[in-house]
């Protein structure tokens, strides 16, 4: 039976792959928003709900950005 190792830890693109998924969250925030002018009262709400789960998630991104960047400067110690 083969042993296999884990993949080393690789955290040198985290930074960017964060403010990626933070760009693109942002992204479908605005699109989401431009749908509710057509969307039905019940639509407009689940698209509210929706948006402001995706704030929260931003918020968290950006405090991961954080650590990830100062993690970085630290030399990942």
């Amino acid at each position: 039976m083969a042993h296999h190792r884990p993949k080393p830890d690789d955290r040198s693109d985290n930074v960017e792959k964060l403010q990626y998924m933070v760009q693109n969250t942002i992204e479908n925030i605005e699109k989401a928003e431009e749908t509710m002018q057509f969307a039905s009262p019940e639509e407009r709400e689940k698209i509210a709900e929706k948006n402001k789960r995706r704030e929260e998630a931003i918020a968290a991104m950006r405090a991961e950005i954080k650590d990830e960047a100062a993690a970085r400067e630290n030399g990942y110690r």
